[in-house]
């Protein structure tokens, strides 16, 4: 009989944003996300080099430690060719942890797009392209094969459940959203309507952002949070199921959640006291497929994503600027491939990496602060301004290169 285990799966990730890019650039200047002033948010190389020293070092560290500690510790990883990218660039040596921590065979690499794009809901042979150019960077980096899928913030329907199993996949990760799932817990694997071989687990979200959103909330009743209640919680949700899936961002570890509220004392503290209880283990996301058969179909005919309390695509897809940017920038699409320009093709996918229209969002209340925090821009107009000149000047190169003009 399968023991008891918790699925820890972390999401790495970097935007490349855009600078202040002007209508006075376009046409001129074609560097969209180089930002020459150093102490701003915007300027991706500052970030980088930020995050890697309050997150990916300590953290990559921390991991490094516990599975050679505990051989039944598991990680499942999603690192984005955005992430990869700048990482290669800024802080090579981060990439370097991370390829010991594969080289464990305790961790590993869940597949997704390589720009972190919301491509699926707009054009499948765009999406395809960018899957493939992900797991062709796995497999070049890392020497592994991508068995397993996530898509870009969990935004999943049924209609990709049934993509995820006609192109191989074994597994697929969602949201366990209450609407959806009704009287049924996550804790268990599942089966997406309408497939017959794959695999479907489920955020377990109040276990998760117990950790990525409310661990340093100084006003919730269960702060401080120690590793003894923790565990106590995550055994009690798998008293009558197989798992507990922990879905979350890298970065919750240092970046969002720092280092003096305690976070990486007491991951270490709550990884021992789990393992501690022979009935329990960890699994990769493969491994708790292939350790538990699915109890049932779960049907998810809307997306669900596991963002904003509505779990939808609103924080993108939410008002006329953001539609109009995606729109826009899609259109451009049979063009820009067709042109084989690898430049000018590179550029137009980092415009897809949803963080770009996440900037744009226009909520307001707990959830518009949240995209506040995160948004390098004073308005999410000026996101919208930027983008949008950018794009136009994208718009330009295709035309000069078809005029026999400028290239990359």
């Amino acid at each position: 009989m399968s023991k008891r285990g918790i699925v820890l799966y972390l999401h790495v990730h970097q935007p490349l944003r855009i600078r202040k890019y002007s209508i006075f650039d376009t046409a001129t200047a074609h560097d969209y996300f180089d930002e020459p002033d150093a102490t701003t948010d915007r300027n991706n190389e500052r970030v980088l080099r930020k995050v890697a020293d309050k997150s990916y070092r300590p953290m990559n560290a921390l991991l490094e430690k516990l599975l050679a500690r505990h051989p039944e510790f598991k990680v499942s990883l999603s690192i984005t060719g955005t992430f990869i990218e700048q990482a290669e660039k800024w802080a090579p040596d981060v990439l370097e942890s991370f390829k010991r921590l594969v080289a464990t065979g305790q961790v590993e690499i869940v597949a997704e797009t390589y720009y972190h794009s919301l491509a699926f809901f707009y054009s499948r042979p765009e999406f395809e392209r960018q899957v493939d150019m992900h797991r062709a960077k796995i497999r070049e980096l890392f020497g592994v094969e991508t068995a397993v899928f996530r898509n870009t913030e969990l935004a999943y329907n049924d209609e990709l459940g049934k993509w995820a199993e006609s192109y191989g996949f074994k597994g697929v990760l969602a949201e366990g959203w209450d609407p959806v799932l009704e009287w049924r817990s996550p804790n268990h694997v599942y089966r997406p309507a309408g497939t017959e071989k794959i695999a479907l687990l489920l955020k377990n979200y109040r276990l998760s952002d117990d950790l990525a959103f409310r661990f340093s909330n100084q006003a919730w009743e269960q702060w401080p949070l120690t590793a003894e209640a923790y565990d106590q919680w995550t055994n009690a949700a798998v008293e009558d199921s197989q798992l507990v899936n922990l879905f979350m961002d890298y970065e919750t570890f240092g970046e969002h959640q720092w280092e003096d509220t305690g976070i990486f004392t007491f991951f270490e503290n709550f990884i021992g006291k789990w393992l501690a209880n022979p009935e329990n283990t960890f699994y990769t996301t493969s491994e708790a497929i292939a350790a538990y058969e699915p109890v049932g179909e779960i049907s998810m005919p809307h997306t669900v994503t596991w963002a904003d309390t509505e779990r939808d695509l609103t924080a993108w897809l939410g008002n006329g600027i953001q539609r109009e940017a995606l729109r826009h920038l899609y259109a451009l699409e049979d063009d820009i491939v067709r042109t084989g320009d690898q430049g000018l093709i590179a550029d137009w996918r980092k415009l897809q990496t949803s963080d770009h229209v996440y900037y744009m969002c226009t909520k307001w209340f707990t959830d518009g602060d949240v995209h506040a925090y995160f948004s390098p821009y004073d308005s999410p107009y000026d996101a919208f301004l930027y983008f949008m000149n950018a794009l136009r000047d994208v718009r330009y190169r295709l035309m000069a290169y078809h005029r026999g003009g400028i290239h990359g």
